[in-house]
């Protein structure tokens, strides 16, 4: 009687290791289909881009993307642009305040005023 609870034990590892098994033979038929099926959709893409190429030399037709690529970029439409945070209106303003002559006056100060502190620190007023 030992021998058959034995026996029996072993099933539940025989099933785990069958559905195992079904369950990597399922995913691999649909891997399988699904590999199928991008391949037929290839196919299909294929011959309707042949029968566009076609139709386009039929008819003197440029495809869009070359199309496209020679006409420059147009300026967007200025409505229809980002609007601007107020953190990018104050720095474009201050760019704008800050021109050459507006910068070269400003490190001309700055030199100044390290020089004027140089000179206060060794003269001593008595």
């Amino acid at each position: 009687m030992d021998l058959l609870g034995a026996v029996g034990g072993d099933d539940d590892g025989d099933d785990k290791e069958k559905e195992e098994e079904a369950e990597r033979e399922r995913q691999e038929a649909i891997r399988e289909a699904e590999e199928r099926r991008k391949e037929k959709h290839r196919k299909m893409e294929e011959e309707r881009e042949k029968m566009r190429q076609e139709i386009r030399d039929k008819y003197n037709i440029k495809k869009k993307e070359e199309i496209q690529e020679m006409m420059p970029q147009e300026e967007p439409n200025p409505l229809m642009r980002k609007k601007k945070t107020p953190e990018e209106l104050a720095r474009e303003a201050e760019a704008e305040d800050e021109d050459e002559l507006t910068k070269l006056k400003n490190s001309i100060e700055t030199q100044v005023a390290e020089i004027k502190t140089q000179i206060e620190s060794k003269c001593v007023l008595q």
